[in-house]
């Protein structure tokens, strides 16, 4: 099945969440509902990235890249994917004092309609940066940044909300998880490569708080000591009710072990231009699908989907798939004639989310650079 939507360059949107027509949780919202749908703390950088490279380049060459892109990145990714499926998103992160910085906040706050209360800016201190190059279907990043200084007095958060996004560190214990899990909110979480080569569960304070785990194959089988990610992902529901492993060009593969479920769903075949931010993506749409109450195999492919689409642009969190892309795909698919029946059948779900008649929705994209239209 092909993701491609057929379409060019998507204009830049302006205004506050224009693009969140759909309400994925209108069906299961109260009027006793917390403030927020999702909550998530984190570093935010602004992300350079080049693309249109045939190969890493050479020591001692300069290579000239056919495409760039800024946007923010960093913990700006998850953000901006979550509140572009329609998510009332709430963001705390500190944010440069600097035009990077300032940019960021814009993109985020007015682009994006992402609640930045519980954020900062930080006087004397640059923002983060990364420069990733894509090339071959895969990136090489080079980062730069310093830890902000800590905030005194501390902010009241986490804000209540239904559901909060972590990132677990090894050997690292964030309070913040254990008391939006005390306030109702459902924790899911994925985890980066164990740096310490220890690979040890019990490193993982914070996994006890969680109802969703979402490594990848290679992280599940060394947490578990297996050497199959089915198998990863049955031994860690001993330790998290729903395991979700990602299996790359494989799709994913899930178990739930409240109800017994579990599942798999085959990846999307696309082009892929750049794959930054998909892993971010695919947890959005994971959390989106879990919170709206669908089935288990219902939320894999949603999350699958949506990171297949957002590799086909690039820009980390820009590139983002909002509904009107998710439409476009769904209708493009559909009007294939020799489209397999059964693949159909596994997206199907998406029949009673989308309007029938949807109008464009323009979402920001990322830019060559920053600044345009500034007065010398």
């Amino acid at each position: 099945m092909t993701a491609s939507t057929g379409e060019g360059p998507t204009p830049v949107a302006h205004g506050s969440n224009c693009h969140a027509h759909v309400d994925p949780l209108a069906a299961v919202r109260t009027p006793d509902d917390p403030p927020w749908d999702v909550y998530l703390t984190g570093t935010v950088f602004l992300d350079i990235v080049f693309t249109g490279l045939d190969s890493a380049p050479v020591r001692g060459t300069e290579t000239w890249a056919r495409g760039m892109g800024s946007s923010p990145g960093g913990v700006a990714n998850m953000a901006t994917a979550l509140a572009r499926l329609g998510l009332r998103t709430s963001l705390a992160a500190a944010f440069g004092d600097d035009h990077y910085g300032d940019y960021c906040w814009d993109a985020l706050a007015q682009g994006e309609g992402i609640d930045l209360t519980p954020s900062r800016t930080v006087r004397g201190w640059h923002s983060p940066v990364t420069v990733s190059m894509a090339y071959e279907g895969e990136r090489t990043m080079v980062s730069h940044g310093h830890e902000p200084p800590p905030e005194e007095p501390a902010p009241d958060c986490p804000p209540r909300a239904h559901a909060a996004v972590a990132s677990l560190t090894p050997g690292k214990h964030a309070p913040w998880i254990a008391q939006a899990a005390s306030q109702g909110s459902r924790i899911f979480a994925d985890v980066g490569w164990d740096e310490t080569g220890a690979w040890d569960l019990a490193g993982l304070a914070d996994l006890e708080h969680c109802e969703a785990f979402l490594p990848n194959a290679e992280e599940a089988m060394r947490y578990t000591r297996t050497a199959c990610p089915r198998a990863a992902a049955q031994a860690l529901t001993e330790h998290v009710p729903v395991a979700v492993v990602t299996l790359g060009a494989e799709g994913a593969y899930a178990v739930d072990r409240r109800t017994g479920e579990s599942a798999e769903v085959p990846a999307i075949d696309v082009e892929a231009l750049d794959p930054t931010g998909a892993g971010d993506v695919f947890v959005a749409g994971f959390v989106t699908g879990t919170l709206a109450g669908w089935p288990l195999a219902d939320r894999l492919a949603f999350a699958g989907l949506t990171a297949a689409l957002s590799v086909q642009e690039f820009g980390g969190s820009l590139s983002a798939p909002g509904w009107s892309e998710i439409a476009a795909w769904w209708r493009r698919v559909q009007s294939f004639d020799d489209q397999d029946p059964a693949a159909l059948r596994r997206y199907a779900f998406l029949e009673e989310l989308i309007p029938a008649t949807a109008r464009p929705w323009p979402l920001r994209r990322a830019v060559p650079t920053i600044g345009f239209g500034r007065s010398v």
